[in-house]
């Protein structure tokens, strides 16, 4: 029987007591960005709204439509896709891949989303004159905004560092790399058009334009969210364990802190998948609208 020193003892305790503390705040920030998306959903209610409110020329009503109609289309093309990244997930790594499929597919599908904000046509509607732009904070939280960017961020860093330490494949460090990227400037660039584009010349109109940026502005973002997350968690989540299996002495709270950072980011993306589908419904103009 090996005896165990109360001092010894002692340390464990305690170290097993700051872990958790540790993975208890390392959740926080999850937790805190799912509270942000669901306060989110006021800003959608509201701007639903005010287009109920709203009496939409034919110029608008047509765009309502025009858009809608464009999401749809892209977003198969995001479908496919995602089916191109399951044949490719296929090629590359042979039986592994049956655990890819549905990443690649979820992959595909937000990537649709972001190019469908990123390519929406312009609205045919006389512009003002001389021309007057919302501000961003008008469209979305700039909590969100910057969220997803440091995130993004965060998932660029986090994958660089475990290639380089040959601790990633090179077909998945560079999927972790392009996936994010690409959908972080399609993201940027849609933002960027919402911004850009100045509000409509007739009153009627306006509340339509700015439910339509507003939309844009959430969708892209919690897509670009949600590609930096999954991903991330991932990555932090097998560092995590793989650190854990190494000897050290005393008690090593980095394998902790990686694995709860892991499992965050991974409940975080799922919170903002959710939110997600709720901004996917097209804007609808109310016919009761039409008839005040």
């Amino acid at each position: 029987m090996v005896a165990v020193s109360p001092g010894r003892a002692t340390i464990d305790t305690v170290g097993r007591l700051i872990a958790v503390v540790l993975f208890v705040a390392v959740l926080v920030p999850g937790v805190l960005l799912a509270r942000a998306w669901a306060l989110a959903a006021g800003r959608r209610a509201v701007a639903a709204a005010a287009v109920g409110f709203a009496t939409p020329t034919p110029e608008g009503l047509a765009t309502v439509r025009r858009q809608a109609q464009h999401g749809r289309r892209v977003r198969q093309l995001g479908f496919l896709l995602g089916l191109v990244g399951i044949v490719v997930s296929i090629v590359l790594f042979a039986e592994a891949s049956v655990f890819l499929w549905a990443p690649a597919l979820g992959a595909g599908l937000l990537l649709g989303v972001v190019l469908a904000e990123a390519t929406r046509p312009r609205p045919r509607w006389r512009a003002s004159s001389p021309a007057r732009r919302p501000r961003r904070s008008e469209q979305i939280s700039l909590v969100l905004l910057w969220a997803m960017r440091v995130l993004v961020v965060a998932e660029l860093v986090t994958a660089v560092l475990l290639w380089q330490r040959d601790e990633l494949p090179d077909s998945v460090g560079g999927v972790a790399l392009v996936v994010p990227l690409a959908a972080w400037a399609l993201a940027e660039l849609a933002l960027l058009r919402t911004l850009a584009r100045p509000l409509p010349a007739e009153g009627a109109d306006v509340p339509v334009d700015e439910a339509l940026r507003t939309w844009t502005a959430h969708l892209v973002t919690a897509a670009t969210s949600v590609l930096a997350l999954l991903p991330l968690g991932t990555l932090l989540l097998a560092a995590g364990i793989d650190l854990g299996d190494r000897v050290t002495q005393g008690f090593d709270l980095v394998p902790v802190a990686l694995v709860a950072s892991g499992f965050a980011a991974l409940a975080a993306g799922l919170a903002v998948a959710v939110f997600l589908v709720t901004w996917l419904r097209p804007l609808r103009v109310d016919d009761r609208a039409l008839t005040r």
